[in-house]
């Protein structure tokens, strides 16, 4: 078997059968370690190109490639036993058409032994996601504040408020019907969070939504305060790891410039001493 064969766990159809169930939850990972600690308690792992930020440094999602997302999304697939993998498609390669979202959503799942895609976009995605399901890709859609849009969206707003809340609510729709089996609701008003939870036939997962949504997701950096360039108001920090290590490297900084590290525990004798050599 393969590094990258699907293991068994969770199932698209299995996430798209907790409509009103047990809400779902969600985190993202990009990396073994962060998918093995997730794994235990996350029904869904997702390998989001919010590592373009995360981890490479970058200003938005928009530079994140599909080779970044199949390294990523090996090192994920290691990590996990039983959440369902989903991986993100990067900006512009889903968009020209559905033969290029094939190809290339074809290529992530063969690569990286995810279970689903997810791709950005409302009623001008629902072909696509219509065309990639009929093929056996599963797809995970994301409305509302969609960050590939961030150009033409003018910055990371709240949408859907007032009369703009129907564009929201006619995007959900549209992708639902076409046959996507989960909806990611991000940064919108929570009553339409709540309507869309309630019009639509697959579960919806919220990020700065509502408790009303079908499940919850974050970004593991994030939610572990690891992340600190800034703090989304829907972000509730669990631990402050980043303030943490930040702490240790300091303190090993210390030892080592005044030779307290390493100690004579920490060193090797002639003779040996019947520890690792």
């Amino acid at each position: 078997m393969s590094a990258a064969a699907r293991k068994a766990g969770l199932a698209p159809p299995q996430v798209a059968a907790r409509k009103s169930g047990a809400p779902l939850v969600c985190l993202t990972a990009y990396t073994t370690p962060m998918a093995r600690l997730a794994d235990a308690h996350c029904d869904i792992v997702l390998v989001g190109d919010s590592l373009g930020m995360v981890l490479h440094g970058l200003p938005t999602t928009l530079g994140v490639t599909l080779e970044m997302m199949i390294l990523h999304g090996k090192a994920v697939r290691r990590g996990l036993e039983r959440a369902l993998m989903v991986v993100d498609m990067p900006f512009g390669t889903y968009e020209e058409g559905p033969e290029q979202a094939f190809r290339n959503a074809a290529r992530l799942m063969a690569e990286t032994g995810c279970a689903a895609v997810k791709l950005e976009g409302g009623e001008a995605m629902a072909p696509t996601i219509r065309f990639l399901c009929a093929r056996g890709i599963p797809v995970m859609a994301h409305v509302g504040l969609t960050p590939q849009a961030v150009n033409s969206l003018g910055g990371y707003h709240v949408q859907g408020r007032g009369a703009d809340g129907e564009r929201v609510r006619r995007d959900a729709a549209a992708v639902a019907e076409a046959g996507a089996f989960s909806v990611v609701l991000e940064k919108v008003p929570e009553p339409l969070a709540r309507r869309i939870t309630g019009e639509i036939a697959v579960p919806t997962i919220g990020i700065g939504a509502s408790s009303a949504c079908d499940g919850q997701i974050l970004v593991i950096d994030d939610m572990l305060g690891m992340f600190t360039a800034f703090r989304p108001k829907f972000v509730k920090r669990y631990a402050e790891l980043g303030a943490a290590a930040e702490a240790a490297i300091a303190a090993y900084a210390d030892d080592v410039r005044a030779r307290r590290f390493p100690a004579g525990e920490h060193v090797f004798s002639q003779a040996g001493d019947g520890g690792a050599a």
